[in-house]
């Protein structure tokens, strides 16, 4: 579980600002006119490692057993711009105060 939740954490953090990044290239990119194109290559970026965010917190979140809703949070913590950090929070402290499973011996 600790495996899971230091994963999650890396990627939420690296997609978040990916997503600030990509939301502030954005409103270069169509705001003032002569202005640099950096929101092209961002975003392909944010998109991959969008998919690996989503694969971490899928691993977690069936880990943790949590509802379904506890998902659909976390995903939306991925697309929301700065929504990513407060749920990173939040998930990360719901998951360390869960008791560590029981391996089960051979």
């Amino acid at each position: 579980m600790k495996g899971a939740v230091t994963r999650y954490r890396i990627l939420a953090m690296v997609v978040g600002t990916l997503l600030v990044l990509l939301v502030i290239g954005m409103v270069l990119k169509y705001g003032p006119p002569d202005r640099p194109e950096m929101a092209g290559i961002v975003a392909q970026i944010h998109g991959f490692l969008f998919m690996v965010y989503l694969a971490a917190a899928y691993d977690l979140w069936r880990r943790a057993g949590w509802p379904l809703s506890r998902m659909v949070l976390i995903v939306f913590g991925g697309i929301v711009p700065l929504m990513t950090f407060f749920v990173e929070r939040r998930i990360v402290r719901d998951a360390r105060a869960l008791p560590e499973p029981v391996e089960a011996s051979a």
